[in-house]
C-alpha cells in the first residue's frame, strides 16, 4: 500500500472521519490486521478559518503548501486535502509538490456520473457554494451543474458548519433546516444531494433523503484507498 499524506485539521472533526474511513477501507480490502499507511499534518483550524473569512487565500495557500512539501519530504506518495473548502487553493498546493494531489471534486464527480446525477443539491460552506473553484470544476470538467440554496439558505448552511459541526455540535433543528434546503433544491430540479463540506456527513446522510446522496468525505477516502492499493 502506497503512503498517503493527509492535510487535515480543517476541521479535525472531519479529519477524524477521514482517518476512520481510510483505515476501515484498508482493512476491508486487504483483510486481517491491515490498516492504511498515512502521514498526517493537522492544522490548528482557528487561524486558517480566520484567513478564509478575511479573504486571505494567498496566506492560506502558503500554509497548506508548507504542509504539502513537508509530507512529500517525509515520504507521502500522494496528498489529500481533507476538506472541500480548501480546494480553493488546490492548484497552488499541487504546483508546490511533485506527488499527485487527489482532488475531491474529481472524486465526487466520478461517483455522481455512475448514478447519472447531473444537477445535485450542493450543501457546503459559503465559500464552496459561492466561489467558482468548486462549481466551475464540476461544470467545466464533468458536465455537472450543482444547485445551491438561495442567499438566506446559504447563510444558514454556512453558519451551521462553522458554529456547530466544526465544534462537534449536532442539533436536530439544524438537521431539519438542512433537509428543508434539500427539498427546496429538489423543487428546482435537483436529482441528487452532494454533501460538499466534509463535516456535513455528521448531520445528514442517505437515510434522510430519498435522492442519491454523495458523501464527499467517504468518496474521497474511497478514491484515495483505490489509488494507494493500485500497483
Amino acid at each position: 500500500m502506497r503512503m498517503l499524506g493527509l492535510i487535515g485539521g480543517l476541521s479535525w472533526e472531519s479529519t477524524a472521519i477521514y482517518y476512520r474511513h481510510l483505515n476501515e477501507l484498508a482493512r476491508e480490502r486487504l483483510g486481517g490486521l491491515h490498516s492504511a499507511q498515512l502521514l498526517l499534518w493537522s492544522f490548528d483550524f482557528a487561524p486558517l478559518a480566520a484567513r478564509q473569512h478575511a479573504g486571505d487565500w494567498a496566506g492560506a495557500a502558503a500554509r497548506l503548501t508548507e504542509a504539502a512539501r513537508a509530507l512529500e519530504a517525509a515520504g507521502a506518495e500522494a496528498l489529500l486535502l481533507c476538506t472541500n473548502t480548501m480546494h480553493r487553493v488546490a492548484d497552488e498546493v499541487q504546483a508546490a509538490v511533485k506527488v499527485p494531489l487527489l482532488h475531491i471534486v474529481d472524486a465526487v464527480a466520478a461517483a455522481m456520473a455512475e448514478y447519472g446525477v447531473r444537477r445535485p443539491a450542493l450543501l457546503a460552506t459559503g465559500f464552496t457554494m459561492e466561489q467558482p473553484f468548486y462549481r466551475e470544476r464540476l461544470r467545466l470538467r464533468h458536465g455537472i451543474e450543482a444547485l445551491v440554496p438561495d442567499a438566506p439558505g446559504r447563510a444558514l448552511v454556512h453558519r451551521v458548519i462553522y458554529d456547530e459541526l466544526c465544534r462537534g455540535i449536532v442539533r436536530p433543528t439544524s438537521k431539519a433546516a438542512y433537509l428543508a434546503q434539500v427539498e427546496a433544491l429538489r423543487a428546482r430540479g435537483a436529482d441528487g444531494v452532494l454533501l460538499g463540506c466534509t463535516e456535513v456527513t455528521m448531520l445528514i446522510g442517505p437515510a434522510d433523503v430519498d435522492l442519491p446522496v454523495f458523501d464527499s468525505t467517504r468518496i474521497h477516502a474511497e478514491t484515495a484507498t483505490t489509488w494507494a492499493l493500485a500497483r
